[in-house]
């Protein structure tokens, strides 16, 4: 499957974006997707996920009340709506896929497949 994560930019601290990860390839469905961050000089970090029905929900503390995570899967395409953003949300945000029939959710080693990523700039 091939992702591609759209939707990132900048904002205020306070603001909102949604981002956008569209998946072509083989079914949707197939996959529980994941989110993830990486500020510079720090470590790829665990944001949030979804099964592949959407039916579970996870999520990092630190973003947990502010952001949603949710898919479309007739559009192929898995969201992130960011509300409240701080300035320790700045991050290049990537989504990835692994198969749901696989362990884990928070980890990037358990991501078969990686979006390129969008940068999420969230000034003070």
């Amino acid at each position: 499957v091939q992702l591609q994560a759209s939707g990132g930019g900048l904002v205020q601290a306070g603001g909102s974006l949604r981002l956008s990860c569209q998946a072509s390839g083989r079914a949707f469905s197939a996959y529980n997707m994941g989110w993830f961050r990486q500020a510079p000089g720090k470590e790829r970090e665990f944001v949030a996920a979804i099964s592949w029905s959407g039916g579970m929900t996870y999520y990092a503390d630190s973003v947990k009340g502010r952001f949603t995570v949710s898919r479309d899967n007739a559009m192929n395409t898995v969201y992130l709506q960011m509300n409240s953003l701080k300035p320790e949300d700045t991050a290049v945000y990537h989504c990835a896929a692994k198969s749901r029939d696989s362990a884990g959710w928070r980890f990037p080693r358990e991501y078969s497949y990686w979006g390129q990523g969008t940068q999420v700039t969230v000034s003070r």
